[in-house]
Formats: C-alpha cells, sequence, structure tokens
C-alpha cells in the first residue's frame, strides 16, 4: 500500500483515468517507436525508451530508461495516457505497478518472426485510431518483400556481429538479427547455436562468413570501422581482410520494422558487391 500511495504521489495525486483518444503516449522498444513515426503520430508521444534509437528526432525525446527494466517513477513524472509496450518489456511487477494506478499499458506482439512485425503494426495503429494507415504499411511491406532478390545459387553465409558490454557478441538462431538474415536469402554462419553468443577467432575461423554485419553502436564502440576490421576476432577472416563489412544501424540490423526491406536491400548489396 505504501508503494501505491508513493507511486500515486508521482503521478501528480491521482489515479489514472482511462481517455479515447490518447495524446500523451509513452512507448516502450524501438520497434515500437519505430512504427509511430511510421503511422505519422510521433506528435503524441511524450517519452520512449533507450533502445529507441530510431528516428533520430526520436532520441531527443524524455528518456524512461531501458524498456526491459522500466523505472515506474520517471515513467510516471510524464504523465502519460497510454503506455505502449514491446511483450519484452519488463519486469511484469513494474507493469502491474502501473496498471494498479489504472494507467492503461497495452502490449504488443514482439517476436522474431515477420508474422509478429504485421501483428505490431495493426496492433499499435488500432491503438492509435489509424487503423487504415497500418494496413497501408503492411501492404507496401508484403509489397517490397515480394519484390526482393532471391539467390538462385548456394547462399552466401554472413555473420552479425555486436559489442555489448565490453563483449563481441554474435546472432544466433532465435533473434532478430537471424530472420533478416534469413529473410535476405542467406546463410546465418551461427545458425547453429542459440541467441547471442560470445564469439572468437577461432569460432569466425571456423565458418568463415562471406561478410560480417556490425551494428553502428559496435562500429562506434570498437572505435571505428578499421578497429572492426582489427579485431583480434575477425582480423584473420577473408570478409575482414576483403573488407566485407556492412554496418547497419542496430534497430536496421537487430529489430523487425517498416524498414526491413532497406535492411534486406542493404545486406544483399553489401555481400554482392564489396
Amino acid at each position: 500500500m505504501r508503494i501505491i500511495i508513493f507511486l500515486i504521489a508521482i503521478a501528480g495525486g491521482h489515479v489514472f483515468a482511462q481517455v479515447q483518444n490518447p495524446e500523451r503516449i509513452v512507448a516502450l522498444g524501438g520497434g515500437v517507436t519505430e512504427i509511430i513515426y511510421a503511422l505519422g503520430q510521433q506528435h503524441r508521444l511524450v517519452g520512449v525508451d533507450q533502445s529507441s534509437l530510431y528516428p533520430p528526432e526520436a532520441q531527443v525525446l524524455p528518456s524512461v530508461g531501458y524498456y526491459r527494466s522500466i523505472p515506474v517513477e520517471g515513467l510516471l513524472q510524464l504523465k502519460p495516457d497510454l503506455v505502449i509496450a514491446s511483450e519484452q518489456a519488463g519486469p511484469s511487477h513494474s507493469l502491474n505497478q502501473l496498471k494498479s494506478l489504472g494507467l492503461r499499458v497495452e502490449s504488443v506482439s514482439d517476436e522474431p518472426e515477420l508474422d509478429s512485425l504485421y501483428r505490431r503494426i495493426a496492433q499499435i495503429a488500432k491503438l492509435l485510431g489509424v487503423s487504415e494507415r497500418g494496413q497501408l504499411i503492411r501492404d507496401e511491406l508484403e509489397h517490397k518483400l515480394s519484390d526482393s532478390y532471391q539467390y538462385a545459387a548456394e547462399k552466401p553465409s554472413v555473420m552479425l556481429v555486436v559489442m555489448r558490454s565490453g563483449k563481441l557478441l554474435g546472432a544466433g538462431r532465435g533473434t532478430a538479427a537471424a530472420k533478416i538474415i534469413e529473410l535476405s536469402s542467406l546463410d546465418n554462419a551461427l545458425n547453429d547455436v542459440q541467441g547471442y553468443q560470445p564469439v572468437s577467432a577461432e569460432i569466425v575461423s571456423a565458418r568463415l562468413p562471406t561478410a560480417l554485419i556490425v551494428t553502428t553502436l559496435s562500429v562506434q564502440s570498437l572505435g571505428g570501422m578499421e578497429a572492426v576490421r582489427d579485431h583480434p576476432a575477425l582480423r584473420t577472416v577473408p570478409a575482414a581482410i576483403n573488407n566485407r563489412i556492412i554496418e547497419l544501424d542496430d534497430l536496421l540490423a537487430q529489430s523487425l520494422g517498416p524498414r526491413l526491406p532497406t535492411a534486406i536491400q542493404t545486406i544483399r548489396q553489401g555481400v554482392r558487391h564489396r
């Protein structure tokens, strides 16, 4: 009870009321934020989480922290009338605290599958009252994906690596990055491991990927593209020696979103032409 009273005080001394047409929205998850912008409803955003890196304008909005570790107090200070959260957001007790105050919290699909992306677009569009716009975005996505180039010969292999907490990790199966590689008609060199796993020179050399995909924040963390090529785990493989390194912004590389066709095209061009 003390916690609830404390949170109500932060929220402005009242329990949140449900509204039909929310105009103060907090987005939890970079994929959620990107879709809100694609729907043209960004004027309703009052806060986002730290994973909301695209578009760049989203980064100037108040941040409530990371969507997998929701700071309840900071979120309440923005006085939202709707929170749209990735189903990966949490922890659950924080979401339950928000709901106990009467704050409307809606979770949307966020699995590394194309059908989940389509559901997420439809769910967010419905919540914002722009379902027709959501259908147009889906139709455009389906059209672009159906027209995408398919490799007829043997599929080249690629490996996506990220730098997190000082460790170089590779994207295995079950990740959005792996699904993007699959949709690009390429082989994931780390498809024999689950999730993100540390990579070493031995692991990379054993798989000899045709190209490497590296996220922008990882390039920055390592000190630039030259430092990426010279990384001890990467420098001896042909992908690094031949400069077949493809840089993608972090959401483009690790999240299925409205820019999925751009991710696929960029990866394929990088594999073919470098």
